[in-house]
């Protein structure tokens, strides 16, 4: 229970990074639609999260030689902690590249486990771990991109 709360803390956090300046740069949105896309935010923010570990494990299994075995990689609250840390760094003006290494550290955490589980080694791991957290950052960026663009059109449509 203490790793979904960290993981719901650490995507609210994220989404307050992301949402907030756009709600600054767009005075004319109400309190209650910023408070439904930082939720709405937060959740995405927070699978997604929790999806690395599992993104690593099938990405290890298709392409390293020696599929992993085991369960699989889990979240612990040790690894999670800094991923929480992280995400509050998101906000724009307090260090993007701080937040880029501390994401760097949160996914050398996740390496260990990966290589244990498989024969491939710790550059081998670092490759899949690496590759899941960019694949999930692209495909989430796309998926913010496109509700910023439907959230512009709806607001230029005129009130009849």
């Amino acid at each position: 229970m203490a790793l979904v709360v960290l993981l719901l803390l650490a995507g609210m956090s994220e989404a307050a990074g992301r949402i907030l300046p756009l709600a600054v740069r767009r005075p004319g949105m109400s309190r209650t639609r910023v408070a439904g896309l930082l939720c709405a935010g937060g959740l995405v923010e927070g699978a997604v999260f929790a999806l690395w570990p599992l993104t690593t494990w099938t990405l290890a299994g298709l392409v390293l030689p020696s599929p992993p075995t085991g369960a699989g990689l889990v979240w612990t609250p040790e690894l999670v902690a800094p991923l929480m840390l992280a995400a509050v760094l998101a906000f724009p003006l307090l260090g993007p590249l701080l937040h880029l290494l501390l994401f760097v550290g949160v996914g050398a955490g996740l390496v260990g486990p990966l290589a244990a589980a498989t024969d491939a080694g710790w550059w081998g791991a670092a490759g899949c771990v690496a590759l899941a957290g960019t694949g999930l950052g692209v495909a989430v960026e796309a998926v913010r991109r496109l509700v910023v663009r439907i959230s512009a059109a709806e607001a230029r449509e005129p009130v009849a």
